[in-house]
């Protein structure tokens, strides 16, 4: 409880300076922390997803049978993905990227149980070589609310836009374009043009104390090693196949979702601003967070005027995020106004929610978020800035399906980490975690093959030769955390803001209100097949046909 009390002695004398509140967090400091067991990965520095040619790269060829293949069953009300039947052939490659990259389809008994099983990633619709599955159109909705001459639209942001938006009008992979799509939107006539790159800083500093909090043994019920939340696939993935782990998944809400409590709430008072006017609108790699958006859980911002000003106010506060768009959608409008984006000016973010860290930056590659936590983590624990060392730490950055690392952090001990990035290559650690052997303290997992950067919402020049493309984009990240003025996210001078007028300090009570939430199993939706049990998906549907033995390629 020192932070606390550092808090409220700073509060009363009202002032919460930089320095005062970096000495604060430096509180967090914890003694006797040690990892002792390691190697329990065999580290096989393979990319998520192979390097070949077809759609998502494999090195062998496909197990179906030519004449029983189909494709992934999409329900109808999914409210990430589509299908349009007139463009699909059939060819089976959303089977194949769904079964072999996510491990997902294939990995459950038939029949299903009240639901289609999916977790909304998108991939399927990067590996379908016809554009038959496409994210679902939300367009219009933004549009609605821009012609909407009584509603505040604001708009934000995700890291790894920045750096796939150029793409779609003929631009090199990686592009950085961040003054450009903020020129685009403002001409798009947003009221605002945000940055969900100021809550990729909030997600760091609510997480990384919570990882102190449970190493310390503050949590109870929330055991080591601590998982990543910034995925809404991997989420969903978990409360499927591994709800029994569901307590070690860190109770912070992704950035969108932070980000949207925020802007309804602190963002509205700050600018003298009716919630109830506000839409909320995010632009993400991810066609899994237009289901995100829609959870029971995310009306956080409806909650806390419930209590301000009552329910006859508050029941016009809508859902925290009101719309999803995806890359190629926001690359749809842009066309659609006639705005020449290759040759617009560079303009900036709107203050208040604008201002970022290199940290925050790196939230678009597979290993970004570990990175950025621990460099926060070791100025809480030690209260000294990170070494050099932390701020490129290469054994977690890469294609590699599965990373370690160990870090090291005077008068605490080592504390050891794991990346992962798509779900068939997470089973490998979710198995270990569950079978009790786990040697980590923190665990980041991605759903998606080279981690937003290469999203199920971004441009499809990600395949063929996905690989290449994802490291353009990557590569374009990093370089933009090199320069950045403030390389970790407690260096941001717009979070120092947000704690000292709003939410006091991270996991504070407000903060829990509306920056944490709680997920629950689906395993009632499905029997899950033991590994040992396993078999292909078409042996499922097929299962009298003896399947001819594929050739390697």
């Amino acid at each position: 409880m020192e932070v606390e009390k550092l808090l409220e002695e700073a509060l009363r004398q009202k002032e919460v300076t930089r320095r005062s509140f970096l000495k604060m967090m430096a509180g967090l400091g914890l003694v006797g922390l040690a990892g002792s067991v390691g190697g329990c990965l065999r580290q096989e520095h393979v990319a998520a997803g192979g390097d070949g040619w077809l759609p998502y790269q494999y090195n062998i060829a496909g197990n179906w049978p030519s004449h029983v293949r189909g494709r992934v069953p999409i329900d109808p009300t999914n409210p990430s993905i589509v299908r349009d039947d007139r463009k699909c052939v059939l060819c089976g490659q959303c089977l194949e990227v769904c079964h072999r990259v996510q491990s997902v389809l294939g990995y459950y008994q038939l029949p299903i149980h009240d639901d289609i099983v999916c977790i909304n990633c998108g991939q399927c619709t990067l590996a379908c070589p016809t554009g038959a599955i496409q994210e679902r159109d939300d367009i219009g909705k933004v549009v609605e609310a821009l012609n909407d001459p009584d509603k505040f639209v604001v708009v934000q942001t995700a890291p790894s836009i920045r750096i796939a938006l150029g793409e779609e009008f003929g631009m090199p992979p990686g592009t950085w374009v961040t003054g450009k799509m903020v020129a685009a939107l403002r001409r798009l006539k947003f009221n605002a043009v945000l940055d969900t790159n100021f809550a990729a800083d909030l997600t760091i500093m609510e997480e990384a104390t919570e990882l102190i909090k449970r190493i310390k043994g503050e949590l109870p019920g929330k055991p080591l090693p601590q998982f990543t939340s910034c995925s809404p696939g991997w989420i969903k993935f978990c409360e499927y196949f591994y709800p029994d782990l569901i307590p070690h998944i860190s109770s912070c809400k992704s950035p969108q979702q932070m980000f949207g409590a925020t802007v309804k709430t602190y963002y509205a008072e700050q600018r003298g601003i009716d919630p109830r006017k506000i839409v909320s609108v995010s632009i993400m790699p991810c066609t899994a967070k237009k289901f995100e958006a829609q959870r029971p859980e995310m009306v956080s911002a409806r909650e806390y005027w419930e209590k301000k000003k009552g329910s006859a106010f508050a029941k016009d506060v809508t859902r925290d995020v009101d719309v999803v768009l995806t890359t190629r959608e926001l690359a749809k409008l842009i066309a659609s106004r006639g705005i020449d984006f290759p040759h617009l000016p560079d303009e900036d973010f709107d203050p208040l929610m604008g201002k970022c860290t290199g940290g925050a930056i790196i939230f678009g590659a597979s290993g970004g978020v570990m990175e950025a936590a621990i460099r926060t983590a070791y100025f809480f624990i030690t209260g000294k800035e990170p070494p050099p060392q932390l701020l490129d730490l290469k054994p977690i950055r890469g294609l590699a399906s599965v990373k370690e690392a160990a870090v090291d952090i005077p008068g605490a001990g080592t504390v050891r980490v794991a990346v992962c990035q798509g779900m068939a290559a997470g089973r490998q650690v979710l198995d270990i975690v569950r079978a009790g052997k786990a040697p980590w303290h923190f665990v980041e997992f991605m759903a998606c093959p080279g981690g937003c950067e290469s999203g199920g919402g971004q441009p499809r020049s990600s395949v063929p030769q996905a690989n290449e493309v994802r490291a353009k984009r990557t590569a374009t990240l990093y370089a933009a955390d090199a320069r950045w003025v403030w390389r970790e996210s407690h260096e941001n001078p717009d979070i120092l803001k947000v704690y000292k007028d709003f939410y006091g300090h991270p996991m504070s009570e407000l903060a829990e209100e509306l920056l944490h939430t709680h997920y629950h199993s689906r395993a009632e939706k499905l029997t899950a097949i033991k590994p040992s049990e396993q078999k292909e998906p078409w042996q499922q549907y097929y299962p009298n046909y003896e399947a001819r033995i594929t050739p390697e390629i």
